[in-house]
């Protein structure tokens, strides 16, 4: 614990010297959620990024969110603590394909999750977060065509929800909510039959066609929060495990188990370290550098989507 604290101590003294913010996915390590200016998902933090005086920004989530974070904060400096952490849903979904589809479907609307990389954000028309995806996907005209990307899962939710038989939807998927096992759920409800059971949308329709609320991280922890339910199940990343005993310290949350690692944990999100991120804030890298041009081009579908009420 001696370590940890001063290296907590470390980052502390070099965020004030460096004019930076931390900002970090509810995803993240407690220890690093602990240390966080905010906390929230990938929208929430990108959003909040914009509205202090500072001059850097360090992002303890994944790449993806980290480049978001700099298309709308273009003059500051972004750095991560470990640029390997990626996302299994920008790697399903490289930018060669989608220029090849825009060139052969012009008609179509390309509506991408924020869980895409730039390149794919700057060939989309819109960008949504598993919070709007059906607002985004409502705003479109309904006679116009959509190529929904990456989340195969998430763009199934959507069409069932907004009846949206004209939509086109890539088959990726997020290595963490897509191996939820429904089995798993029906022997944790009957383990726990007064849980509620709450639910990400990128998670596999079986478990979904379980759950009594079906949302975005954030969306879940405020619903958990405000419903009278002592106990929930809850079917996405363990991560936000911290978030929901800091919102609602005398309820109980269960977590199921995935079946690629026997936990619910994302790799990738967890990459993150106190050391690397005090490492990170001591040299400014690694860094996210994006064009002029890209920044730009991304930033209109990203514009687009915080226009949709």
């Amino acid at each position: 614990m001696f370590a940890i604290a001063t290296i907590a101590e470390e980052i502390l003294d070099l965020k004030k010297r460096r004019r930076a913010i931390l900002l970090a996915h509810h995803y993240q390590e407690p220890e690093i959620q602990e240390l966080a200016d905010v906390v929230g998902d990938s929208l929430e933090l990108a959003r909040k990024a914009r509205d202090f005086s500072g001059d850097v920004i360090a992002f303890c989530g994944v790449w993806f969110m980290a480049e978001t974070a700099k298309v709308l904060n273009p003059n500051r400096i972004v750095v991560v603590p470990d640029r390997e952490a990626s996302c299994s849903l920008v790697e399903s979904c490289p930018v060669e394909p989608i220029r090849e589809f825009r060139g052969k479907h012009p008609d179509h609307a390309i509506v991408s999750y924020i869980n895409t990389s730039i390149e794919v954000k700057a060939e989309s028309d819109i960008l949504c977060t598993s919070r709007n995806a059906v607002k985004v996907v409502n705003s479109i005209p309904p006679e116009q065509p959509i190529l929904f990307l990456p989340d195969r899962n998430l763009g199934n939710y959507v069409r069932k929800e907004t009846g949206r038989e004209n939509m086109q939807i890539w088959q990726g998927s997020c290595i963490v909510h897509a191996t939820f096992p429904a089995r798993k759920v029906a022997e944790a409800r009957a383990e726990h039959p007064d849980a509620m059971v709450v639910a990400h949308p990128e998670c596999p329709e079986p478990v979904l066609a379980m759950a009594d609320f079906i949302g975005s991280t954030s969306a879940i922890i405020e619903w958990c929060a405000a419903s009278d339910a002592p106990e929930f199940i809850v079917m996405t990343e363990s991560g936000v495990n911290y978030s929901l005993a800091r919102v609602a310290p005398h309820k109980r949350f269960y977590f199921v188990a995935n079946e690629n690692c026997n936990c619910s944990e994302c790799p990738y999100m967890k990459l993150n370290t106190l050391e690397k991120l005090r490492d990170c804030l001591t040299s400014l890298e690694p860094r996210v550098e994006l064009s002029e041009e890209i920044m730009r081009r991304a930033l209109t579908p990203l514009e687009r989507m915080l226009a949709v009420k």
